[in-house]
């Protein structure tokens, strides 16, 4: 089916590299500094407990990447050129999906194993750190191969230092081939996500009602806030993106004809990735907020800091 949209207008939104510099150049060094400290005091605190801390390491690493390609991000946005190759291009714009999928994974991994945990708590004595690792491991490969076709997506032939990222042209594949992808990236990213999310906090909320000791149980009443935490951080983060993602497609397949619809797609789906990373500044709150392991490591290793600064300057007064 041939589609004609030449007649519409210009759809490029003329403020979207500025947003996207003004939007990673605010949140870059706050998730940088946020992530750093998680991945220290979650690692330190590694031995310590089995709930949730080695999806909550994997969590704040997918982060941590994104918000290193933040400053090459900038500078292409500011100056409309990319001087560091099409392989840095192209692993930039790749790793940001990865970190997206990615985190979708982990959230869902630590609302599972809470929930699981809270209302079978003998699976919690017998559990043991290394399936985490090995869901971890899986869960990345898994990650990586799937958005593997958002690069490869890209027509990068001839390529144009001038041109990065969202900005570099599409490759025209068969109807049946997107509808394969939108329906993977949809179901998997998104439906499939929030519906295990949603089951999780339901039977934990349920869980928390029936019994007439859990109720005063703070374990479980911090087992459903870190749920709420999670399924807020999604629906804030990530729904938006991948109900602008799928209309954004069709756009760009040219499925949608009517300009001024497929200009206000353009300009949403922008917001949308802004809002979406924002997810790297969200997920240190619910390390801090929610879990309580992670607010005594964080305060112990405060108290030694602040001990060994104050041990410092006594040493050097009394020289």
């Amino acid at each position: 089916m041939s589609l004609n949209v030449s007649s519409c207008p210009e759809e490029h939104w003329s403020s979207e590299l500025s947003l996207y510099a003004v939007v990673y150049g605010i949140i870059v060094i706050p998730g940088i500094f946020a992530n750093s400290v998680a991945l220290w005091v979650l690692i330190g605190n590694i031995k310590k407990e089995k709930k949730a801390v080695i999806f909550m390491i994997n969590l704040a690493l997918a982060d941590l990447a994104h918000m290193l390609t933040l400053p090459l991000r900038i500078f292409y946005y500011v100056t409309h050129t990319w001087p560091f190759g099409k392989f840095m291009c192209l692993f930039c714009f790749y790793l940001k999906f990865v970190n997206m999928y990615a985190s979708i994974l982990f959230l869902v991994c630590i609302s599972i194993q809470r929930c699981v945990f809270l209302i079978s708590p003998f699976k919690y004595s017998t559990w043991r750190r290394r399936y985490d690792v090995a869901f971890s491991v899986i869960g990345w490969v898994v990650v990586t191969l799937m958005c593997l076709p958002f690069p490869i997506m890209r027509n990068t032939g001839t390529f144009n230092s001038s041109l990065c990222f969202a900005d570099l042209p599409m490759k025209q594949v068969k109807l049946a081939s997107s509808i394969l992808m939108l329906t993977a990236a949809e179901l998997l990213g998104f439906l499939g996500p929030i519906i295990i999310i949603a089951v999780c906090t339901w039977k934990t909320v349920a869980s928390l009602r029936v019994s007439s000791a859990l109720p005063k149980d703070h374990g479980g009443k911090r087992a459903l806030n870190l749920l709420l935490m999670c399924a807020a951080v999604f629906l804030i983060c990530f729904a938006p993106y991948h109900i602008l993602f799928l209309l954004n497609q069709l756009r760009q397949l040219n499925y949608i004809t009517d300009c001024s619809v497929r200009k206000n797609i353009v300009i949403l789906h922008s917001l949308s990735l802004c809002v979406a990373s924002l997810n790297a500044c969200l997920d240190p709150i619910i390390y801090y907020f929610v879990t309580s392991e992670f607010r005594e490591q964080l305060s112990r290793t405060s108290s030694f800091l602040v001990r060994s600064r104050h041990l410092s300057r006594e040493s050097t007064t009394s020289r």
